[in-house]
């Protein structure tokens, strides 16, 4: 192992003084576990970052973890008993308390592990897969480091504990989680092991299933800068196996300087070079929701936008794709260079502000007039609603009665 101890205290925050986090450990405490804090809510506190759900570990296994919680009337879900995990879930709102018994991998079979509960701190944190999410806590603020993880988040570097290429055969998941790492605290071109050892397995990360690439992309896709990870996978051959349609890092890179606030789905559409097809082939491939993959094929090109067109044009290319689908064309327009930041800005202004109105015209219409029901109710409610849309959405309902009858009176006289 790389590094060494080194004596840091840090003044408690407010998560770790927390009634809700306070109630847990004073269980754990009463049974004479000991415990600490760990994995990304230690990291995080320590960058001053938001932190989320907490990480606990303990000696204790978990069969007695469970019993000490449950004494205290702490709900507990044993949610990864097998590996020594259990959640305890305590306060209001509801915070989550992942518990985790210190162990060792006795055999590793990818993602599965067969472990054993006998390990000290060091011995677990050097089974972690990042130094950087090694670091442990104690709840008076004590760090322990083992593995040089303190220097690493200093230094902005993104470290396998020890060798690189045994983590990745222990999981080759952790290919994927190093760059979206190195995304959110690299500040360089990344490890050159870490980066070795990513390019000599990357041929593994065909075993994954679609469901556990997905959320790794996303939770990539979701950072600030996602693209100078995604260069780097690029160049080390792994995007070509996870996402051979991603040749467009040159529109993502604008989108980012661009868009309001990030969205992976969007960002996916501006990285991915492929028409609608060929996306709903990725997103299934991907095992993405259903609504996920219609966004997706619905932001592939042709785009239904034309950014020089008029006011009236915009509304009707508006009324038809719908505010959230409109604004992500307008922004992966922009990303092509297509538009102008300042065009740009005044159809993003539009969208915001304009609401469509209602169509005032239905199928009853139709067949008050004597149409029966049938396909013809839907082809003259369509040709209506088209000259309703071309005047800009401001004839009432009368007008458009006068319109469709107009329609059913020329079709009499040419029958």
């Amino acid at each position: 192992m790389n590094g060494k101890a080194h004596a840091l205290r840090i003044e408690p925050q407010p998560w770790m003084i927390e009634p809700a986090t306070q109630g847990v450990l004073a269980a754990l405490a009463e049974g004479g576990a000991e415990a600490r804090f760990v994995g990304g809510s230690v990291r995080d506190a320590l960058l001053g970052r938001p932190i989320g759900d907490i990480d606990i570990a303990t000696p204790a296994p978990p069969d007695r973890v469970i019993e000490l919680l449950q004494k205290r009337r702490i709900k507990v879900v044993p949610t990864g008993i097998a590996h020594g995990t259990v959640t305890a879930i305590a306060g209001s709102p509801p915070r989550h308390f992942e518990i985790t018994t210190l162990r060792r991998d006795v055999e590793t079979y990818g993602r599965r592990a067969r472990v054993a509960f006998d390990a000290d701190w060091e011995a677990d944190a050097a089974r972690r897969d990042f130094t950087i999410n090694a670091i442990s806590l104690d709840p008076d603020g004590t760090v322990h480091d083992a593995v040089g993880g303190l220097a690493d988040l200093q230094a902005r570097r993104v470290r396998f504990v020890g060798d690189p290429a045994t983590r990745i055969a222990e999981d080759v998941l952790r290919i994927l989680r190093y760059y979206r790492f190195e995304a959110r605290f690299g500040g360089g071109l990344g490890d050159s092991q870490a980066r070795a050892a990513c390019r000599v397995m990357a041929v593994l990360l065909f075993n994954l299933s679609g469901e556990r690439v997905a959320q790794e992309l996303v939770r990539l896709l979701g950072t600030a800068d996602p693209a100078r990870a995604l260069q780097m996978m690029a160049e080390d051959g792994v995007l070509a196996v996870v996402l051979p349609e991603a040749r467009r890092l040159d529109r993502l890179r604008n989108l980012t300087e661009i868009e309001p606030e990030p969205d992976a789905v969007r960002r996916l559409a501006a990285l991915v070079d492929v028409d609608r097809a060929g996306a709903i082939a990725l997103a299934e491939r991907l095992r993405f929701a259903n609504p996920v993959r219609d966004r997706l094929g619905g932001l592939t090109p042709p785009w239904g936008i034309d950014p020089s067109a008029d006011i009236i044009a915009q509304r009707r290319a508006l009324y038809r794709l719908g505010a959230e689908r409109y604004r992500d064309i307008a922004l992966l327009l922009a990303a092509e260079g297509a538009m102008s930041r300042q065009r740009l800005g005044e159809l993003l202004m539009l969208a915001n502000a304009w609401t469509p109105p209602a169509f005032p015209t239905s199928g009853r219409d139709v067949t008050a007039l004597g149409v029966p029901p049938g396909p013809r109710v839907g082809e003259l409610l369509d040709a209506v609603r088209e000259w309703w849309e071309a005047r800009d959405f401001g004839a009432d309902r009368e007008a458009c009665l006068a319109q469709l009858r107009k329609l059913l009176a020329a079709e009499e006289q040419t029958s």
